[in-house]
């Protein structure tokens, strides 16, 4: 493989061909589900490439694997290092156990406990230090450096580009007529593989076939960074979606990207929290925020406010690790993003029957209350009156409307809470 840091030419064709002979015995060939629902919010055949069912739990495993596989036995014997906030450590870990190298693993204080302790049952020694993964890539390449351990870059690296890149040829085997691939981007590994992948069959073939990335809107380096022609760093990155929360591409993959990718899109946390709570509803997926993220540009119609009509569309759902307690948070976001969680906070006099009144009218509009907080302190009130606060569970935005309408009409000032 050549191994320069610019142009698409650092990763051809027959090189990711050659990294799925090296994955033959190591990946699972993830199903592909058909989603009617998708289908029926997008007017396209849509199918989820399941990579949220892959070993560790992501695509990640195939660049790790394919990097370490190429190492030479001196050193694999100096064993090597790698920083993530979860997926490309737990994808190194299983590598390295699979290899027979020692892998030494920093992760940023705060990471989620599961992925913590999933990366070390694969053997894999983890140090807890820097405050992101920026800080703590750059430990791992000071560790690098003293020690001689080889360092497995999450993204910027042409044989991690090559590895991601076979998600691709299993979506051309899979998908035939898939016109449209739509796949979230941190550093671009996995965009940059399977575009190279993607658009090489498609030129074989006469055909286009249109290869998109979707960034979390608060940690989305790649539009200015392609504006601008070279990446661009951003001052501050903060998004659910852990798994692309990077500060800027990598130098390999935007190369890539800029040259062969139709289109970047954005969404916002709340539709990556709605896109999750669908997927768990009616793909009964459990999908992490930056896996989720392909659905949420579909099911807000990103890709045809950017032009984009197909026919027969693949997303990719890259990984399925999602924290347990994030995942109680995100639910009641999704679903409150959807319209269906409505808090209500009410202003009234402190008299008997007014919480039985307002009980009633919820209960005749068919919501389901889930919580109420009764609180006779707090600014805005006045002696003799008390606030309530309601949680309450509905059909969707409409339903919450009619709700709204009905204390309102009866004469409580409902304010919504967010």
């Amino acid at each position: 493989m050549q191994t320069t840091q610019t142009g698409s030419s650092a990763v051809r064709y027959e090189d990711i061909e050659a990294a799925r002979e090296t994955l033959k015995s190591v990946i699972t060939e993830t199903s592909m589900d058909h989603s009617r629902a998708l289908g029926r919010i997008t007017g396209s055949t849509v199918h989820l490439k399941c990579e949220n069912l892959q070993r560790a739990g992501s695509f990640k495993v195939r660049g790790a694997y394919v990097h370490m596989a190429s190492l030479t036995a001196e050193q694999k014997a100096k064993g090597v290092v790698a920083a993530s906030a979860g997926n490309h450590a737990q994808g190194v870990a299983l590598a390295a156990s699979q290899l027979g190298i020692d892998a030494r693993i920093y992760m940023p204080l705060g990471a989620a406990l599961p992925k913590v302790q999933a990366t070390r049952d694969h053997g894999a020694t983890v140090v807890l230090a820097g405050n992101n993964v920026n800080e703590a890539l750059e430990l791992a390449a000071r560790y690098a450096e003293e020690t001689g351990a080889t360092f497995v870059h999450p993204y910027d690296n042409p044989y991690i580009v090559a590895g991601q890149g076979t998600l691709g040829l299993e979506i051309l085997e899979q998908q035939p007529d898939v016109d449209t691939i739509v796949m979230s981007i941190g550093g671009g590994g996995l965009l940059a593989g399977v575009a190279i992948a993607v658009k090489e069959h498609a030129r074989r073939q006469g055909r286009h076939i249109n290869v998109i990335g979707v960034q979390a809107e608060k940690a989305a380096a790649y539009p200015p960074s392609l504006v601008a022609g070279k990446p661009v760093t951003l001052d501050n990155v903060a998004t659910i979606a852990d798994g692309i929360a990077v500060g800027r591409p990598g130098d390999v993959p935007f190369a890539v990207i800029q040259e062969l990718c139709d289109e970047v899109v954005t969404v916002t946390d709340d539709e990556i929290a709605a896109a999750i709570v669908f997927l768990l509803e009616r793909s009964k997926m459990v999908v992490e925020p930056a896996g989720a993220a392909p659905v949420a540009a579909l099911m807000t119609g990103k890709l045809k406010e950017a032009g984009i009509e197909s026919e027969s569309i693949v997303a990719v759902l890259s990984g399925g690790n999602i924290d347990p307690m994030l995942m109680l948070k995100v639910i009641q976001v999704g679903l409150a993003s959807a319209g269906r969680f409505l808090t209500v906070k009410i202003a009234l006099r402190d008299r008997p029957g007014e919480l039985q009144t307002i009980s009633r009218i919820i209960a005749e509009n068919d919501a389901n209350v889930t919580r109420v907080d009764h609180s006779r302190v707090g600014a805005g009130l006045t002696m003799g009156g008390v606030h309530i606060t309601i949680d309450m569970e509905t059909r969707g935005r409409d339903h919450s409307e009619q709700i709204l309408a009905a204390l309102r009409e009866a004469g409580y000032e409902a304010m919504v809470q967010h």
